[in-house]
C-alpha cells in the first residue's frame, strides 16, 4: 500500500519498493497478469487455452478459476464415454507444467509458492488451478 513505508504508488497500478526500481502488481492489475499467465501456459501445454479466466487471492492462497477449458479432442473423447481418460491426461499435463506454472506465480508475485494443486471437473468444463504461497501478497 501507498501507506506501507518504503513503497510508493506507480500510477496506481503498482506498488514500487522506495530505490529498488523492482515495482509489483497488486489488486485487479496482478490478478488480471495471474490469469493471463496460467492461461498461456494452458495453451502452450494444452495447445489451446481456456476461454475465461478469473485470479483471486484470500490471504497466502492464490486460486485461478478458468471455464471452457477442453480441447475438440478432449470434448470429443467426453462425448463417447472417455471422460475418466481425458481427465487422467489432463492431471499428467498439469503436473509436467507445474514448474512453469510455479515460477510464473513467484515472479508475478514475489512470493515462493509452498505447493500447487490442479483440478479438473471435465463434465462442467472448469479447472483451477490452487497455489498455497509463502505469505500473503
Amino acid at each position: 500500500m501507498a501507506s506501507e513505508p518504503g513503497f510508493i504508488a506507480n500510477n496506481g497500478t503498482h506498488l514500487e519498493f522506495a530505490g529498488s526500481g523492482a515495482g509489483r502488481l497488486t489488486g485487479g492489475p496482478l490478478n488480471a497478469a495471474l490469469a493471463r499467465a496460467v492461461v498461456q501456459s494452458h495453451r502452450t501445454y494444452f495447445g489451446r487455452g481456456p476461454t475465461k479466466a478469473q485470479a483471486f487471492f484470500c490471504k497466502n492462497l492464490l486460486v485461478v478459476v478458468m471455464e471452457d477449458t477442453l480441447t475438440k479432442g478432449e470434448r470429443n473423447l467426453v462425448a463417447s464415454g472417455q471422460a475418466d481418460a481425458v481427465a487422467g491426461m489432463r492431471e499428467q499435463c498439469q503436473h509436467t507444467m507445474q514448474e512453469d506454472l510455479v515460477a510464473q506465480i513467484e515472479q508475478l508475485t514475489g512470493r515462493s509458492v509452498r505447493a500447487c494443486l490442479s483440478s479438473n471437473h471435465i463434465e462442467a468444463d472448469v479447472a483451477a488451478e490452487l497455489f498455497v504461497l509463502d505469505g500473503p501478497v
